[in-house]
């Protein structure tokens, strides 16, 4: 199985910096031989996500317009924080901000690329269990909806094409399996 890097870069550029994103521009030899170019977007802070679920497996979604897909977009809780911190920190942080929940117990779900194709973000998603109310945080940069519904409702907004951000699917779709697992096999609930 070949796993090593197939892409030589011959030149670097760095087109764009800001509090949040790099942008670069390479000059690059192919996987075939030939010259090219390609960009790609370097994320300064990690993407976190969480899927809130209460005893009777009722969740909680966020609501809100998204500038660069020109989109209204229902989506788990979700923010960012930054490298090096602990991701864990930050949707905690998260959640509270957003919806005002607290959680007493916390499972890492999944790790994943949001789009590796043209950027190196990495999303770390948890569900979170043991659920405490009190009033959201919204920053100033958020016009929120925060939506109740029961998690199986959620799981069917993701195949009716309602959710589709990509962190909120495949946390959605891991939560699903993992329940449906923990049902089928008679293990304790998550």
């Amino acid at each position: 199985m070949k796993e090593e890097n197939p892409w030589k870069t011959l030149k670097t550029s760095q087109i764009y910096d800001n509090a949040w994103i790099t942008v670069w521009h390479d000059e690059v030899l192919t996987p075939g031989g030939s010259n090219g170019i390609y960009g790609h977007v370097h994320f300064k802070n990690l993407a976190v996500g969480v899927i809130p679920l209460d005893e009777e497996n009722n969740t909680w979604i966020v609501g809100q317009y998204r500038y660069p897909s020109d989109v209204y977009s229902w989506e788990i809780p979700e923010g960012g924080c930054l490298e090096g911190a602990d991701p864990l920190e930050g949707i905690q942080r998260e959640l509270k901000e957003e919806t005002g929940i607290q959680a007493r117990d916390w499972t890492k779900i999944m790790e994943l690329h949001t789009s590796n194709s043209v950027c190196d973000e990495v999303a770390y998603l948890y569900l979170a269990r043991g659920l405490t109310f009190g009033a959201a945080e919204p920053e100033d940069t958020e016009d929120l909806q925060l939506r109740k519904l029961p998690f199986a409702e959620l799981v069917g907004m993701v195949h009716e094409g309602i959710v589709t951000d990509a962190m909120s699917v495949a946390a959605i779709l891991k939560v699903d399996w993992l329940l449906n697992r923990s049902q089928n096999s008679g293990d304790a609930e998550l």
